[in-house]
């Protein structure tokens, strides 16, 4: 086996960093860790502590321990999204001094992640880092470092998750990445989205190679042997993206 195929996968889930209305969409979380502890997967996401977010890291957290998860947040919404800081925000204390969860362990700099010794919390490892862009790149780099099955996953979640599982959907076709992309569709949550990439593959603005780009699990169960299964399109863009 080479190095790459006996690395763990590493998975980057998008979701909302709020519970939502609807209890399924919680117990979808925690039946995602379940299946991530069961096939050794890493998880990254976006570090916070509260809703979705929080859910899927503290249960892969309590199944595979500390190390199975990294949370990558950007230094502004540490304040509204951990629990300490959620509390502040939605108590109009939003000015105040909040550094999220005492236990949460973040740190600083990508290079202190590298360094032994730093301390271990219920929600992983958390990055904290300037601005939304390096977050996303970061956590793109996190996956492509991953054994096979590596990909990003999407599970309930409001503008930014769509607007990241959307990215890396397009850094698919434009041939920045090779991995697969994969909707978890609880209760038909992204039906929306996927009526509107099936009429734009009919409308001829996504090729319909592409338009498979994006895969669709209506059950966790469906989610890691669709990123395992995962094969690119014919219609990817061939370009040389140089390090990325």
């Amino acid at each position: 086996m080479t190095d790459s195929e006996t690395k763990p996968a590493v998975v980057c889930v998008f979701c909302g960093s709020v519970p939502g209305n609807s209890p399924v969409h919680m117990q979808a979380a925690r039946a995602l860790a379940e299946e991530f502890h069961k096939h050794n997967v890493q998880l990254v996401y976006g570090g916070g502590t509260t809703g979705l977010m929080g859910e899927v890291a503290r249960a892969l957290v309590s199944l595979s321990g500390p190390k199975a998860v990294h949370g990558i947040i950007p230094r502004a919404l540490v304040k509204v999204a951990t629990v300490n800081g959620m509390r502040a925000h939605t108590e109009g204390q939003v000015g105040a001094k909040v550094a999220g969860k005492t236990a949460e362990r973040v740190v600083d700099s990508v290079d202190a992640v590298k360094a032994d010794g730093i301390p271990e919390s219920e929600y992983g490892m958390t990055t904290i880092v300037a601005d939304m862009h390096t977050r996303k790149r970061l956590m793109a780099e996190k996956v492509l470092e991953g054994g096979p099955g590596s990909g990003f996953v999407s599970l309930a979640g409001g503008f930014g998750t769509i607007e990241e599982v959307m990215e890396m959907t397009t850094w698919n076709q434009l041939g920045i990445h090779k991995v697969g992309v994969v909707l978890l569709n609880i209760n038909g949550y992204w039906d929306g989205l996927l009526a509107w990439v099936r009429n734009a593959v009919k409308e001829g603005y996504i090729s319909a190679s592409n338009g498979e780009i994006l895969a669709e699990a209506k059950d966790v169960s469906e989610v890691w042997p669709k990123l395992r299964a995962y094969q690119v399109s014919n219609g990817r863009m061939q370009l040389n993206w140089g390090e990325e």
